[in-house]
């Protein structure tokens, strides 16, 4: 009688729906932004490290000019506009992004991408501009921390319009779905961070030096 049992159980077992497990797990939820957190707070440290390095190194002139002989405080002012447009335009896209507008978010965001590139352009003129007066990185401990600190958040600017050019093109064959809106959130908060940076560049850095 148990056999029979036993071969029933097993009988039943067979006709039973198999249960199926993904090869891999779905992604978890806010997974991204946690890490994409983790990852600006490294990069705070980063900065922060350069920020001090500035900060004991600023003075160092070595007889050789100073910031305020140096700075052009209007062209700055007028970088850090750019800089600081490009956020609002960011947000601007997003705002279309929420809407599912396609188009409107591409719009801004080639518009965040133009005022990038002014702020990148403005930013190597400068540094060209410092350079054929002799005060390049090896002119003083002051100079190698400064082309050191603002080059650092140059090339951060560079790697978002990188990153940004590649989003707007898988916006544009994929539209905005799922794996795109996580990317533009990481993207965003990327900007944002360093928006937040160069204000302190601004103010550490130029400001300060000029004043």
């Amino acid at each position: 009688m148990s056999d029979i049992r036993i071969h029933a159980g097993a009988a039943a077992g067979a006709l039973a729906p198999r249960a199926y497990h993904l090869a891999h797990e779905p992604h978890p939820e806010n997974g991204t932004a946690l890490g994409f957190w983790l990852y600006l707070m490294s990069d705070c440290l980063i900065f922060a490290a350069l920020f001090a390095t500035y900060g004991v190194l600023g003075r160092s002139y070595a007889a050789g000019p100073t910031g305020a002989q140096l700075f052009d405080l209007p062209l700055v002012a007028i970088n850090t506009a750019f800089l600081l447009l490009s956020s609002i335009t960011f947000g601007f896209a997003m705002l279309r992004k929420q809407l599912g507008d396609v188009k409107g978010t591409l719009l801004w965001l080639g518009i965040t991408g133009l005022f990038g590139l002014c702020f990148l352009g403005l930013e190597l003129y400068e540094f060209q501009h410092l350079i054929h007066q002799g005060a390049g990185p090896q002119r003083s401990a002051f100079l190698s921390a400064f082309f050191t600190l603002v080059g650092t958040h140059g090339l951060h600017v560079t790697f978002g319009l990188v990153w940004l050019v590649v989003l707007m093109l898988q916006i544009n064959k994929h539209g905005l779905i799922p794996e795109n809106n996580r990317r533009l959130m990481c993207l965003s908060m990327f900007w944002h961070f360093l928006d937040v940076v160069w204000i302190g560049v601004f103010t550490f850095v130029y400001l300060m030096g000029v004043l």
